[in-house]
């Protein structure tokens, strides 16, 4: 069975003197496999239906393009357990280094593929391989930047310097879609070959940058203990899985919300003829740049008032916006599309995001961490990937109404999770390293 002492109070109450470097080194790593993934679903939505598929029927091509998307979701969760066994068993660092290498080899092969026109089906199906070797290694990323950040950091500031590595996520975001709106005036393939083309620059950057951070303390500490687990997948799902449980309904919110919000909202302003690829990709870039403060601020909020209270705050804003976002964008006036997107995405996306770097960890054993947090933060991804496919499905029976309830439904999921997971930093946890902080400064 799981410990009953708070993981959010151990290793060094005063952190490591690699923390902000760990932090930083992971965040730009986030950006990276954020800027490979993501950009894959802005090209899904505005590209590929008719580049890799047969354009005679443009709803079917849009599905089957949001199936690819969904197939790197659906494999993610196998990255997770992969890179969660891999992180318990022989460290965090080896895990970040291998799937930054796949994740980018990855997406610069998406630049060189032949479309559909040159080689008929076959486009689809290479398509959909280098998907799944993309899937992997975003399945295998999180974990690892996410526990060598929270374990090198100290006990107060866990939300801070994680919400730093997931403040990489919007960043990613931002480069991709600010890559996207000058390739759109690219002629032909080349608008959406020409990003997917250039991350090789930032996989190698930050390949050379993540060879230089040490490794967990933490799992240091359990090594030298003689701690580390036969076999870390079946003890955490054994003694765990209910916490397994809760942060995957946790993470539903987040990332499905997003796949609603945002790739699917590109698609439909798009096909609605509400705002041109210009004007969306402004949208997002805009929520995005204010996307890499506010998650980064929100992670800092749980060292305050704890993780529970911000995941409240943001299912609820998710539950009562649903329908009153597509109403914004349906004006199709172009301030009230970036503000829809803006606060779907830096209130509703980012509060739940920076508040999971800090609150997964909390709820695992330090020698089954990384497999249960991956687990959780990865197993979602199957809903999620899968949402733009269903969102179009019910957009298509219902409208824009059929849109919104999903969006709803998946905060009010989000909510229930919360109320039923515990909470890891609260009054007792922050006056213990409010304590030690005090302690220090009298030593010194």
């Amino acid at each position: 069975m799981s410990t009953s002492h708070s993981h959010s109070l151990e290793g060094n109450a005063h952190g490591t003197t690699s923390t902000r470097k760990v932090a930083v080194s992971s965040g730009i790593g986030a950006t990276i496999e954020a800027y490979d993934f993501i950009g894959y679903g802005t090209a899904a939505a505005l590209y590929f239906s008719h580049d890799f598929f047969p354009s005679s029927d443009p709803l079917t091509g849009t599905l089957l393009s949001f199936a690819t998307l969904g197939v790197g979701f659906a494999v993610r969760p196998l990255g997770g357990v992969i890179g969660g066994y891999l992180g318990d068993k022989v460290g965090r660092k080896p895990v970040l280094v291998a799937s930054l290498i796949l994740m980018g080899l990855a997406t610069f092969f998406i630049g060189l593929l032949p479309t559909y026109e040159t080689v008929g089906i076959w486009a689809g199906i290479l398509l959909v391989l280098v998907r799944v070797v993309q899937g992997l290694a975003y399945g295998a990323e999180w974990g690892g930047a996410i526990l060598m950040t929270y374990e090198h950091a100290p006990w107060r500031s866990k939300g801070k310097y994680t919400g730093i590595v997931q403040s990489g996520f919007p960043v990613g975001l931002l480069l991709a879609n600010l890559v996207f709106l000058v390739s759109v005036h690219l002629p032909g393939t080349w608008a959406w070959r020409v990003p997917f083309l250039l991350s090789i620059i930032l996989v190698i950057v930050g390949l050379v940058i993540r060879s230089k951070v040490p490794e967990s303390p933490v799992f240091e500490e359990v090594k030298a203990r003689g701690e580390i687990v036969k076999n870390p997948i079946t003890q955490v799902l054994r003694d765990d899985w209910r916490n397994i449980l809760r942060g995957i309904g946790l993470r539903v919110a987040e990332t499905a919300g997003y796949a609603v919000a945002i790739t699917f909202m590109l698609s439909y302003l798009k096909t609605e003829h509400l705002a041109d690829n210009t004007l969306t990709l402004t949208a997002i870039c805009v929520a995005s740049a204010i996307g890499i403060f506010a998650t980064y601020n929100w992670g800092k909020a749980t060292d305050k008032v704890g993780r529970r209270p911000i995941y409240l705050f943001g299912t609820l804003v998710m539950v009562v916006f649903a329908f009153p976002m597509f109403l914004l964008v349906n004006t199709g006036v172009a301030v009230l599309i970036v503000i829809a997107v803006v606060i779907a995405y830096a209130v509703c996306q980012n509060s739940l995001a920076g508040a999971q770097g800090s609150w997964f960890p909390e709820l695992f054993n330090a020698n089954t961490r990384s497999s249960g947090a991956s687990m959780a933060y990865q197993f979602s991804a199957v809903v999620s990937g899968f949402t733009p496919f269903v969102v179009t499905l019910l957009y298509s029976a219902w409208g824009w109404m059929g849109a919104a309830a999903l969006f709803g439904f998946y905060g009010l999921v989000g909510l229930i999770a919360t109320l039923v997971t515990k909470e890891t930093f609260g009054p007792v946890e922050r006056a213990a390293a409010l304590a030690e902080d005090e302690t220090m400064r009298v030593a010194a």
